[in-house]
């Protein structure tokens, strides 16, 4: 998805307007219907964590004969994108993805952030510790 040019900076409030426009423009665009249109959406969403997979390990020099061919910046890029690529799989699921998100976020977080889970949390256990960077 890092490859279509970007036409304006949509602020957090615009989050859904734009996964709508977005699927929109790619519903549009589609070369094939039905059923097959709808796995091979779903199928991006491999593609975009194959290219985060591909950015860490060009950012940590994993591949001695390539050698540092990414930075952490585009880590978090293609970490982006599979965000984006995942909500527009879920619009494509269902007109209702905003909603559907929101429920699905709030459960996660009622077990993941109630006291009872305070022990589980990962930045409760350490983690983060060993995490590339600041902010990790």
């Amino acid at each position: 998805m890092t490859d279509q040019p970007a036409s304006s900076s949509p602020c957090p409030s615009d989050l859904w307007s734009t996964i709508d426009d977005l699927w929109t423009w790619l519903d549009g665009h589609r070369p094939h219907d039905g059923r097959e249109a709808l796995l091979l959406r779903m199928l991006k969403l491999s593609e975009e964590v194959g290219e985060v997979a591909q950015a860490v390990i060009g950012a940590t020099g994993q591949n001695p004969r390539k050698g540092v061919t990414h930075s952490w910046q585009d880590v978090q890029g293609e970490l982006c994108d599979v965000v984006i690529t995942a909500l527009v799989a879920l619009r494509t699921l269902t007109p209702e993805a905003r909603e559907v998100f929101t429920r699905h976020l709030a459960r996660v977080a009622a077990r993941s952030l109630e006291p009872s889970a305070a022990g589980n949390r990962p930045s409760d256990r350490g983690d983060w510790a060993a995490g590339p960077g600041p902010g990790y």
